[in-house]
């Protein structure tokens, strides 16, 4: 593989405590499903991703569990490329955190439009749904992201999530070619 043909992406998974961020990440690092939940402070995985004939080096930060008050940490806007928005389907409360982390991220970014996916997670758990696929899909196109439901546990739409993403991130690229994130690059004159 020709080293310029390799694209650097930062992708941030971002959402409430508990509904799956980690699980969706490490379903699609590792190829498999973790069942106890662990906290998580903030880690960092990397994985080649072709996406249109295009080989991706992705770097996915899961970061811990955002509340309300939770201040938006600089490096999960400084550098990164797309955002992963996760909600449980089992959780109204981790869906209405979704728009708070959004309005984060663009406020702290200054632009209105970031490269996004919206995702519900935990479909396996139907019984306990409390967020119907109809509201995840009116939220994303408010705010001109990507939708997709999934399940860690039963591997459903796991990679789709960060082609979704990469489509987002690729779709918002001034010339498609572009490494760096807008925010990145300076103009001296």
């Amino acid at each position: 593989m020709a080293a310029n043909t390799l694209r650097k992406r930062k992708i941030a998974v971002l959402g409430s405590r508990s509904v799956g961020k980690s699980s969706l990440v490490i379903q699609f690092i590792e190829n498999h499903f973790v069942d106890a939940y662990y906290p998580t402070i903030e880690s960092t995985f990397s994985k080649g991703v072709a996406y249109r004939g295009i080989e991706y080096d992705c770097d996915i930060i899961d970061t811990a569990g955002q509340d309300e008050y939770s201040i938006l940490n600089s490096k999960h806007a400084i550098g990164i490329h797309g955002y992963v928005l996760v909600y449980s389907v089992t959780s109204r409360r981790s869906f209405d955190m979704i728009k708070i982390v959004y309005d984060k991220i663009v406020d702290f970014c200054g632009k209105n439009d970031i490269p996004c996916v919206i995702v519900g997670a935990k479909t396996d758990l139907q019984s306990s749904r409390q967020v119907p696929p109809n509201e995840g899909e009116e939220l994303a196109k408010l705010n001109n992201a990507a939708w997709v439901e999934t399940s860690a546990k039963n591997n459903v739409n796991v990679g789709k999530v960060f082609e979704l993403c990469l489509a987002e991130i690729e779709k918002r690229s001034p010339s498609s070619k572009t490494d760096q994130p807008e925010a990145s690059r300076c103009l001296i004159m």
